[in-house]
Formats: structure tokens, C-alpha cells, sequence
């Protein structure tokens, strides 16, 4: 099977779902962690660094991830970057002042391994400093479990409440915590639940085949991308003031305690 064609930077950031994702991924780290180059940025589940231009505005980016097939586009693009998995890090304590794990922690089946992985390696506060801050993004609501979260091994989807706990219970005070994809869902929900229990086509997996190593989101026609990258200007100017009471994914932002 042909490997499917990688996202580049631009076309990712072009996408509507990715675009909206990190608009409401700045938003939050644009509050409650600033500008500034003196920190180390750990991305987590980094891919081919399609997020390292964003998340490099708050610091120098290194990225981790278990494939070796985007590892090596992620390092083409200048990414400092370890083949490794979330639940056993490479660092040492508190080496990061931020730690990004967007859409990464629903693959892993040790997942408290995971979050305390993040905290060991983000700063303690002392000194006045607050502490390091951990930047999750999640998908919600096992309920709309579906193919796509088969052919990406996900492990789990979460409620927001679920997310809250789980940063607590391991020494994380949360800062701000919303759902997202809050205007999208109702579409999304119903689209799920009518393709339940029919026959779905067969689609190459990136963790089944070695010769695809990411799946392309499907696609948009121009105007529907269009439409819908309004609607996520939109919903990140909500998020800017309020918390959604519901959405397809969950944003969060901690700071280790």
C-alpha cells in the first residue's frame, strides 16, 4: 500500500480542524505562559513537528514520539527530537518550563505513568516562580468512540470532569479547562452515531502499517473549509472569556504544584 502523503506545515495550518486547534492552543498559552526564549518546550507526541513554529513563540521546542518514520521528517525541519515514549521520558527532573501533549495521552494505556512523567520533568515553583505548565488536548466523550479512534489505537476518550481529576490526582493545579469544537459537535455526534454499526472502508492506519506513518484528515471543499475556519475564530473567541459546555476534544492547562 502506497504511504499516504504527510501534512505539510502549511497545509496543516490551513486545515480547519488544525487550525482551530491551535488557535485555541495559543490562546491559552498566549495567558497563562507568554512569550519568551529562556525556557525549554517539550512536545510530546511530536510527529513531524507540525506544531514546533507555534510552540516555539514560548520557548526552544524539543519533541519525543515512538515512530521513527515522522521522527526523521520532524528533524529535516530542524526539531531537536528523541525517539521515545510518553510514560518514560529521556530527561532529566524539571528540565521544561512547558510541556505540550496535544492529542497524545488517549494512546497510551499507562496513562497516570504518562502524567507523572510530565510533572517530573516540568520545573518545581520556588522562588516567587510558578511552577511549569502542562498543555493537554484530549477527545471527548466515549460515546462518540469510532472508526477513527480504532485506527489511531486510542485507549480512551475523556469527559471534562475525567481530565480535571486526572491532573489533579497528580499534582497539577488546573488553570483553565474547556471543551472545544463546541459549534462542530452537534454535526459531528450525529454523523458518529447514524455511521455506527454500518460497514466502514477500509483506511490505512499509521499504526498498523509501516508504510504510512499519518493519516490525512478528511477532506474539506474550500468554501465548507472556509465556513468552518470562521466558526473556529469564533469559538476561540469564546474560549478567550468563557469554558464550552461541550465539544468533540477538551483543552487544558496545569501548572505543577
Amino acid at each position: 500500500m502506497p504511504a499516504t502523503p504527510m501534512l505539510t506545515v502549511l497545509e496543516e495550518d490551513k486545515h480547519w480542524w488544525f487550525a482551530s486547534r491551535t488557535r485555541a492552543i495559543l490562546a491559552y498559552l498566549d495567558r497563562y505562559v507568554g512569550p519568551g526564549r529562556d525556557q525549554r518546550v517539550l512536545d510530546i507526541g511530536c510527529g513531524a513537528a507540525n506544531m514546533a513554529h507555534h510552540l516555539a513563540h514560548y520557548g526552544r521546542v524539543v519533541g519525543v514520539d515512538t515512530n521513527p518514520r515522522p521522527l526523521e521528517v520532524a528533524r529535516q525541519r530542524g526539531m531537536e527530537a528523541y525517539q521515545a515514549a510518553a510514560d518514560a521520558l529521556p530527561f532529566e527532573d524539571g528540565e521544561f518550563g512547558l510541556v505540550a501533549m496535544l492529542d497524545t495521552v488517549e494512546h497510551v494505556p499507562a496513562q497516570d505513568a504518562v502524567f507523572e512523567e510530565c510533572r517530573r520533568v516540568l520545573r518545581a515553583p520556588g522562588g516567587g516562580a510558578a511552577g511549569g505548565r502542562l498543555l493537554v488536548t484530549v477527545p471527548a466523550f466515549m460515546f462518540l468512540w469510532s472508526q477513527n479512534d480504532v485506527l489511531n489505537m486510542h485507549q480512551r476518550r475523556y469527559s471534562l470532569p475525567e481530565l480535571r481529576a486526572k491532573l489533579e490526582q497528580h499534582g497539577f493545579r488546573v488553570l483553565r479547562i474547556s471543551y472545544n469544537n463546541f459549534f462542530v459537535f452537534p454535526l459531528a455526534a450525529a454523523l458518529i452515531l447514524l455511521r455506527r454499526g454500518r460497514a466502514e472502508p477500509a483506511l490505512a492506519s499509521p499504526h498498523f502499517d509501516e508504510d504510512v506513518y499519518q493519516v490525512e484528515m478528511e477532506p474539506a471543499s474550500p468554501l465548507l473549509n472556509t465556513l468552518l475556519t470562521a466558526v473556529g475564530r469564533l469559538e476561540v473567541a469564546l474560549l478567550r472569556r468563557v469554558s464550552l459546555p461541550f465539544g468533540t476534544s477538551i483543552i487544558a492547562i496545569a501548572e505543577k504544584v
